[in-house]
């Protein structure tokens, strides 16, 4: 049984410790990187960023809005002070008037729709396999590489989470294969969660296919799912970086003849969410599959894919 804490002050280090905890390290750096930016813009104009208070944030939003940031990251930055405030023990009331009213008015000016990063498309995708079978790096270079691209884009993976992938997290099974996803991003608890990668029609663009034969030309029976190479292709022990994941996917786009920078990493799982509810998959099912907690972000992909689908213009006829 744990000892009983009756000292408030251990009482509020340990509370510290459990709120510090509560996040997945990636998410706690981001958090960091955005509040550095809010104490930059503190220190040059003569403000205390730890504690502060709503004007001085209020401030800093406006501040951001000048120089042609998205809302998405405005409200970002926002949750990134709050949190780091209460990670340090201070309390700022992120849901103050003058911050509300701000958030509001800039909206209104600015528009919350602006574009981003497009998602990557099943005529897309095709391509990008395409080029990767007709280069000249070594097979098995190849495959671990369009081994990534399928199953990200199959499994609605975040990068993070494909690159965490160890070989004791598939179970291949008679229709296809399982993938045990040991923690995510919106799994803060870390209870898990099981994605089923079904056998396709078309063995060239099939993620189990492809990752079988990963498994089989790499010989790794244990650990890191993605390493790599050496820059005499010989395969390493050192798991893949997220970030080479979307330097991987950009270096392919460029050579299926696609513009790259209108795409990033996310390009993959946005692409699978866009591309099921293009063929009619439900809000719970795509969901299920990319790990959404909140139907904000799927329902923009319905939304993005049902703009020529059920378009009234269709019922015309020329």
């Amino acid at each position: 049984m744990n000892k009983i804490i009756t000292d408030i002050k251990a009482l509020q280090e340990e509370t510290l410790i459990n709120l510090q905890n509560s996040k997945a390290n990636n998410t706690v750096r981001a958090y960091k990187s955005d509040f550095n930016d809010f104490g930059l813009f503190c220190a040059q104009n003569g403000f205390k960023s730890l504690p502060s208070e709503p004007k001085i944030v209020s401030l800093y939003l406006t501040h951001l809005s000048t120089k042609d940031v998205k809302m998405s990251t405005l409200k970002r930055r926002l949750v990134s002070i709050g949190v780091i405030h209460k990670l340090k023990g201070h309390y700022l009331d992120t849901k103050h008037p003058s911050i509300i009213e701000n958030i509001m008015g800039i909206k209104r000016r600015k528009g919350s729709i602006q574009k981003g990063k497009k998602p990557l498309l099943i005529n897309n995708l095709k391509k990008v396999i395409n080029v990767i079978d007709k280069e000249k790096h070594e097979e098995i270079k190849k495959i671990r590489d369009r081994s990534i691209i399928l199953i990200g884009f199959s499994g609605g993976f975040r990068r993070k989470e494909i690159v965490s992938l160890d070989y004791e997290d598939l179970d291949f099974v008679e229709k296809g294969l399982k993938i045990n996803l040991r923690r995510s991003k919106t799994d803060q608890f870390g209870e898990g969660s099981v994605k089923g990668l079904p056998f396709f029609d078309s063995s060239q663009y099939c993620p189990v296919v492809s990752i079988q034969k990963w498994i089989k030309i790499s010989k790794i029976n244990s650990g890191a799912l993605f390493r790599r190479f050496t820059k005499g292709s010989k395969l390493t022990e050192s798991r893949l970086t997220d970030q080479t994941v979307a330097l991987l996917i950009k270096d392919y786009l460029k050579l299926a003849g696609i513009e790259s920078r209108n795409y990033s990493g996310h390009s993959l799982r946005s692409g699978f969410a866009t591309s099921a509810a293009e063929s009619g998959a439900e809000e719970r099912s795509i969901m299920a599959m990319t790990g959404h907690k909140s139907t904000e972000m799927v329902r923009r992909y319905i939304k993005e894919a049902n703009l020529f689908k059920n378009n009234a213009l269709n019922k015309i006829k020329f």
